[in-house]
């Protein structure tokens, strides 16, 4: 291969969003190296997950419902909830396995929920799941109102401390069989155009026969189930629920999806791109905690990214602009 179609393939690879992430994820990289020796470090890379898996698990099924032209700002709350409605259940007598399968049953149907009112009924989904964010953290509050609960049983706790696989938890495990599961939808099945061309048109969609209805229900159901499975593992990462559990996650997990690529009016994204935004955000928190950056601070960093991801289209149109010149 000669320097000039290198020098080619290289440019059209930074046109694209996921050359420039995995760019931004490299200089991340070599910046926290110098800042601290220990940066990769095993245990500190696992940490960095760690911290933030419930997020992330999360993020994978986002990356669905925003390229199929919604939003799902329910999705903390039913975090919380379903932590809480768990924590409740024990307390009240359940054996734990059983109050497991509940809550599982449960997020699925909170998921149905928002599904039938923006599926069937028509109702914009930004509207629906506001209301149900506002719903569904009330619930947990009623659940636990202001005490936290804990004493749960050592093999719960286990699920959400230590490790399963050598030094891997269950919850990092998990994240990688989603990333893998749902690359292969969006990009290997029928279920996965669909999701694509209803995010583009979703008129068009229907006159093709697409089964509009059927394919936003199981993105919200779930939504709604791995919301659920997400709460459960934070309580057992914790040892302990209450009622604002994951409270605010749902703008840190829109962030990360939208960075990576997807398109807020749908039809666009890759979940490679999700993935790559889900590593410069844990490791841009890792680097400023490295660097003793308070949290608030963090907190703001990370608002610039919300405002800088919504910007995508701009910016993907300034790096075209900037590299035409030397292909």
């Amino acid at each position: 291969m000669d320097q000039n179609s290198l020098t080619s393939r290289v440019v059209k690879a930074l046109k694209s969003w996921e050359g420039f992430l995995l760019l931004v994820l490299v200089l991340l990289f070599i910046a926290n190296s110098i800042i601290s020796p220990f940066f990769f470090t095993f245990n500190n890379q696992i940490n960095l997950f760690q911290l933030s898996i419930e997020k992330v698990i999360v993020a994978v099924i986002m990356t669905l419902i925003i390229i199929n032209g919604e939003i799902d700002l329910s999705v903390a709350s039913i975090m919380g909830f379903s932590a809480c409605l768990f924590g409740w259940l024990f307390q009240s007598g359940v054996p734990a396995g059983g109050a497991v399968a509940i809550v599982l049953v449960a997020g699925a149907l909170l998921g149905a929920f928002n599904a039938f009112w923006i599926a069937w009924v028509g109702i914009p989904s930004l509207v629906v799941t506001l209301a149900t964010m506002i719903a569904f953290r009330g619930f947990a509050r009623v659940l636990v109102e202001d005490r936290g609960i804990t004493g749960f049983p050592e093999w719960f706790d286990t699920l959400g401390q230590a490790p399963l696989l050598g030094p891997i938890p269950l919850a990092i495990l998990l994240f990688g069989f989603l990333v893998v599961l749902f690359y292969v939808i969006l990009q290997r099945t029928t279920f996965g155009r669909q999701v694509y061309f209803i995010g583009s048109n979703r008129d068009v969609a229907e006159y093709s026969g697409i089964n509009v209805r059927r394919v936003k229900a199981t993105i919200f159901i779930l939504s709604g189930l791995i919301s659920a499975v997400a709460g459960m593992l934070f309580a057992a990462r914790l040892g302990a629920v209450r009622g604002d559990a994951a409270l605010g996650f749902e703008l840190d997990i829109i962030t990360i999806v939208l960075l990576g690529g997807v398109s807020i009016f749908g039809g666009k994204g890759t979940m490679v791109g999700t993935l790559l935004a889900i590593l410069i955000v844990l490791n841009l928190r890792n680097g400023m905690a490295l660097s003793n950056i308070t949290g608030h601070i963090q907190t703001g960093v990370l608002g610039i990214l919300l405002i800088l991801s919504v910007m995508v289209p701009t910016i993907q149109g300034w790096i075209a602009k900037l590299t035409t010149p030397w292909v």
